[in-house]
């Protein structure tokens, strides 16, 4: 059982070209799966639907799984008895009428405004070059809606003071969007510019807008402690990532009446249905003062 599943990924990344995260990620789900079976079946062809049923059954009971997890682990046997059944291997496929689990929509979390404010005042209390850096990457997130990999890959000449803009470049296809930087964040990212980043720089061919202690490009990990760091010291309790602030700067916009296919512009969205999520987000407040 196990060399077919080693057969089914190798034909997905040499036929099909499926990154290295997905290739993981069907590695993981099919060898837990055949974990499951091995007590109960001795080949795939002993394999029905009630018994991926169950299977499924135990991943939402027992093992308490989300269902948007459930829903890919189901999508990747799916796709493991559809190649069977084209190889031959087997004559039926027991997915065959297996429907999907359904994927619950979570809302995006937003901050309420007093915590935000609170969150992005913290940093000024010294002027030390990392508290500089982490006033303005905290401001940017907030005025801006940047996802983490887009504001840590940021190098120094992306950003446009004069004009107010960054240009953003989405990792995934390298598409390009010029984003505003709302003004309240101009101030804090000029001082790092001018006074906190040429602290930490250590080589002077470093292109990287936010950098380490060491001098090095700040990474999503870095960003992600920082972020934590900031939310411990002001108590907020809820839990706060980077990517919170991108769900608030989404959510005050809208909350604003703002146009949503200029909201969906600023994020980088592909479809306009993932930003009319922020239409249903629930805020305490709905503006900030300006």
């Amino acid at each position: 059982m196990r060399e077919q599943i080693q057969q089914f990924l190798d034909f997905i990344v040499e036929e099909k070209g499926y990154s290295s995260n997905t290739l993981a990620a069907y590695s993981n789900d099919l060898s837990q799966f055949m974990e499951y079976l091995e007590p109960r079946v001795d080949s795939w062809a002993g394999v029905d639907r009630d018994t991926i049923v169950d299977y499924i059954m135990v991943m939402k009971g027992d093992q308490e799984y989300a269902s948007s997890t459930v829903a890919r682990k189901v999508a990747a046997i799916k796709s493991f008895f559809h190649y069977l059944g084209d190889r031959g291997v087997l004559e039926d496929d027991p997915t065959a009428t297996l429907d999907s689990p359904k994927v619950r929509k979570r809302l995006p979390k937003a901050i309420a405004v007093k915590e935000l404010e609170q969150l992005l005042a913290e940093p000024a209390q010294d002027e030390s070059p990392k508290s500089l850096r982490d006033r303005a990457l905290l401001e940017l997130l907030y005025a801006t809606g940047l996802r983490v990999t887009e504001l840590v890959s940021l190098d120094v000449d992306d950003v446009n003071l004069a004009s107010g803009t960054l240009r953003v470049v989405r990792s995934r296809d390298k598409a390009e969007r010029i984003v505003p930087i709302h003004e309240r964040a101009v101030e804090p990212l000029r001082d790092y510019l001018e006074r906190g980043r040429i602290q930490l720089l250590r080589e002077p061919e470093e292109e990287a807008l936010f950098l380490n202690h060491r001098g090095n490009r700040l990474t999503r990990q870095g960003l992600w402690l920082i972020v934590k760091h900031y939310v411990h010291e002001v108590g907020i309790t809820e839990d706060v990532t980077p990517h919170t602030l991108r769900h608030t700067f989404a959510a005050h916009l809208v909350g604003k009446k703002a146009d949503l296919e200029y909201v969906q512009k600023l994020l980088g969205h592909a479809n306009i249905s993932t930003t009319q999520v922020y239409t249903q987000v629930g805020q305490e407040e709905s503006t900030t003062e300006e």
